[in-house]
């Protein structure tokens, strides 16, 4: 059973899936910063000049309890579940290009048209032509 691990850590399809995930991880920070940073900052501009990720439902407002301790408010923060919404969105969008793009290139060549006869096979064809 050590064997097979062994196989399996080194074989090719491991190195690829762990290649795979890390660029994932990489391209789902990038696309958050670019929905937190430049899309919803746009979103909230014509929704009204708010901080969209601040969007939120008070089911209980922040208060102080009778001994002086801090209650927090208690909110459905439906804004920031639009901005994951559109990551998820543009994550999906970026992942079916880069698989497009993948198959593209992966996928075979035409083959090419069959090649016509030679000219020895044409002079060959006359030459015989000829002699009947």
């Amino acid at each position: 059973m050590l064997k097979e691990f062994k196989e399996f850590i080194t074989g090719g399809n491991v190195v690829e899936f762990a290649v795979a995930v890390i660029m994932a991880g990489a391209i789902g920070a990038v696309v958050m910063g670019f929905v937190n940073n430049i899309i919803m900052p746009i979103v909230g501009h014509f929704a009204g000049g708010s901080d969209f990720s601040q969007l939120k439902i008070i089911l209980d407002e922040a208060t102080v309890d009778a001994t002086g301790k801090a209650v927090a408010e208690n909110a459905i923060m439906w804004g920031s579940w639009v901005n994951t919404i559109v990551n998820l969105i543009i994550v999906g969008f970026v992942m079916f290009m880069i698989v497009k793009a993948y198959n593209k290139a992966k996928k075979p060549a035409a083959d090419a048209p069959p090649a016509g006869p030679s000219d020895n096979d044409l002079l060959m064809e006359i030459r015989d032509a000829l002699k009947k």
